[in-house]
């Protein structure tokens, strides 16, 4: 702080003024003369950066300040890692140190969804949640036998074109046997590593052998899925959401556009399965349903509770079913809770998993990541579903027969849902 001061003796002040009238500044062997009012209007505007240079260097003190209140509270962290790396008997393994002492910080909070991914994890993580990545467009499992067989061809994909099919058999990736000691993953992870490179791939369909070359490139994975459904001389939406990442707003716009334009009666979202993914884009699927100022969720922090309301014109008037089960969670959740309290629309199956908090992620500097939880979410009604899920309003265990032959018939669960769209 600047205090002024209130005694000055005038023979200083003279003085200093004379000198301060007289001041020149040198450059370039040419001398600029300022004038006293110029020089007055120099040093207030000296003393304002400077007042604001102190101000955001106090900051950052204030900040150093708590980094030392920190470091004092890790000395013992500190501590024991140079005890182990200095004096361990054999040679140790500093990263693993690191991040076993990342996660024994974040798994004393108590909260299983405050954790920490290493760097692989994390890439993987944000991979999925992005919708994109690099490959050729397909999926693969493996069977008992440890074949690698080709389980979806995405549409549009370089593997669709390049004539790639469900069912076929990998033998080989670029000369090199898949049918010994090799698994799905490997064969991800080769993929993955050649982006942009023409693969050549040996399958085997049927009896017969054959030889396909794929240019790898960067995938969006399909997240949504949608068809017109035939029942009780109706027609009926179906779109089902294996992942709310950043491409699904788009793809699920696009399903529900065009089941639209069918004139269909009513709709089935089905989330089962569906373990969540970004708040934002559920937030984005539920302004297209509901109808505007009708509340999506609340957000609970430090005890105060905030609401989200659609904000659009958009919205559907017909009855609308969503399909869930033990397995959809935290943003399936969200969605299924605004179809049944903001929209009164069915919900069929089991009770949902039962994930009510929302959480932030940090990337640090080697591209691991931190994942902590920063709220709690409620339903448009204020009820907070931690370990309690979803209740449906039309319970439906599924039938064995599906497990056995999972085709739409088998479906016992779909099938209640459309009944109820269209007998509404």
């Amino acid at each position: 702080m600047f205090k002024k001061q209130k005694k000055n003796n005038k023979k200083e002040k003279k003085s200093i003024i004379t000198k301060i009238k007289n001041i020149k500044i040198f450059k370039e062997d040419k001398d600029i003369t300022y004038s006293f009012k110029e020089l007055v209007v120099i040093m207030i505007c000296s003393l304002i950066l400077g007042f604001f240079t102190c101000f955001a260097f106090n900051k950052i003190l204030d900040n150093g300040k708590s980094y030392r209140v920190l470091k004092k509270e890790l000395s013992k962290l500190v501590d024991t890692y140079y005890a182990l790396t200095d004096n361990y008997y054999e040679d140790i393994d500093k990263q693993a140190l690191v991040d076993g002492a990342i996660n024994g910080m974040l798994s004393s909070v108590g909260d299983v969804y405050t954790n920490y991914s290493d760097t692989e994890t994390t890439t993987s993580f944000f991979q999925t949640v992005s919708g994109e990545y690099t490959g050729i467009g397909c999926s693969v499992n493996q069977n008992e036998q440890g074949e690698i067989i080709i389980y979806e061809v995405f549409d549009n994909s370089p593997a669709s074109k390049a004539g790639l099919q469900k069912d076929d058999i990998v033998l080989e990736i670029d000369g090199e046997d898949y049918t010994k000691e090799k698994t799905s993953s490997d064969m991800a992870n080769y993929i993955k590593g050649n982006k942009n490179k023409t693969i050549k791939i040996k399958v085997k369909r049927g009896e017969e052998t054959k030889k396909i070359e794929i240019k790898s490139d960067i995938i969006e994975m399909p997240t949504v899925k949608s068809e017109v459904i035939e029942h009780n001389d109706k027609k009926v939406g179906y779109i089902s959401i294996s992942i709310f990442s950043s491409v699904t707003t788009k793809q699920f716009d696009k399903a529900l556009k065009k089941l639209n334009k069918e004139n269909i009666n009513g709709l089935i979202i089905d989330v089962r399965n569906d373990s969540g993914g970004y708040l934002s884009v559920v937030t984005d699927i539920a302004n297209k349903i509901l109808p505007k100022n009708k509340v999506i969720y609340k957000l609970e922090k430090n005890k105060k509770i905030t609401e989200t309301k659609d904000t659009t014109k958009e919205s559907l008037s017909y009855p609308i079913a969503i399909l869930v089960n033990g397995n959809s969670a935290s943003a399936s959740e969200i969605l299924t809770a605004a179809i049944k309290e903001s929209y009164e629309g069915f919900v069929v199956g089991t009770k949902t998993y039962g994930k009510g908090t929302v959480q932030q992620t940090t990337t640090l500097p080697d591209g691991s990541m931190l994942k902590y939880t920063v709220q709690k979410w409620l339903t448009p009604k204020g009820n907070w579903i931690e370990e309690e899920g979803i209740e449906p309003t039309n319970p439906v265990e599924l039938d064995q027969a599906y497990y056995e032959n999972p085709v739409k018939e088998n479906d016992n669960q779909l099938n209640t849902a459309l009944d109820l769209i269209t007998n509404n």
